[in-house]
């Protein structure tokens, strides 16, 4: 069994070194290829040698503990001024960016993201705690974009946060065969802030009008 110690939680001590070793319990099982709908907490236990109460100390179900070990093995959120507007949103649309990269070489990655989306409780937990938060924090650098006058003010805050996490995840998740490089959250910004329509066809210098003269011919 691993000591208990460091921050109470609901009244009983925590210990940081158990929930390493439940964390990478489940990351040695499904490594393994044990299936997501395979793992019990018992075994799970077993593995780590803990006892199943101290999973649930931490964990209320599996569900909730899958979503630990994901966002444990995923790339670590970006640090973001929470003050910025656009710069925080290439922050984000970067760390998009990287997900997708490890998620493209990691099989285990790959799987286990495949196997979770089959899930209906382990999806909706994943969703409502990781990627709403995600989108939340989005949205908040747009309006911050939009205070700062980086953006126009007259659009809808959640359709321009679409418009630049769209491109993306069409990328990271639907073309998987689409090309991620490193410069690509400079360049959604820039197409999206500099807009899509044809630039003005430059007027030749030959084919430009002088300018007329104050003291044109019959005048003064």
């Amino acid at each position: 069994m691993q000591d208990e110690e460091l921050e109470p939680r609901r009244g009983r001590p925590r210990s940081v070194a158990a929930e390493r070793a439940i964390l990478d319990a489940v990351v040695e099982l499904l490594e393994a290829g044990e299936p997501l709908a395979g793992l019990s907490i018992e075994r799970i236990a077993r593995t780590a040698k803990v006892g199943k109460a101290t999973i649930y100390r931490r964990w209320s179900g599996k569900e909730e503990l899958f979503v630990d070990v994901l966002r444990d093995i995923e790339p670590p959120e970006p640090t973001v001024s929470g003050t910025a507007g656009l710069t925080d949103l290439r922050l984000m649309l970067e760390s998009l960016r990287r997900r997708g990269l490890a998620q493209r070489s990691s099989v285990f990655l790959h799987n286990v993201f495949a196997q979770m989306k089959s899930h209906p409780k382990l999806w909706t937990e994943y969703h409502s705690t990781v990627i709403e938060p995600r989108r939340a924090a989005m949205r908040a650098a747009v309006q911050r974009a939009v205070d700062a006058g980086e953006l126009r003010a007259d659009l809808d805050v959640e359709l321009m946060d679409d418009l630049f996490v769209g491109p993306m995840l069409v990328r990271t998740i639907h073309r998987l065969d689409a090309p991620l490089p490193e410069d690509l959250a400079d360049r959604i910004i820039g197409a999206l802030v500099e807009g899509l329509a044809p630039r003005p066809a430059a007027v030749p210098e030959s084919a430009r009008t002088p300018a007329t003269s104050g003291k044109s011919a019959g005048h003064g």
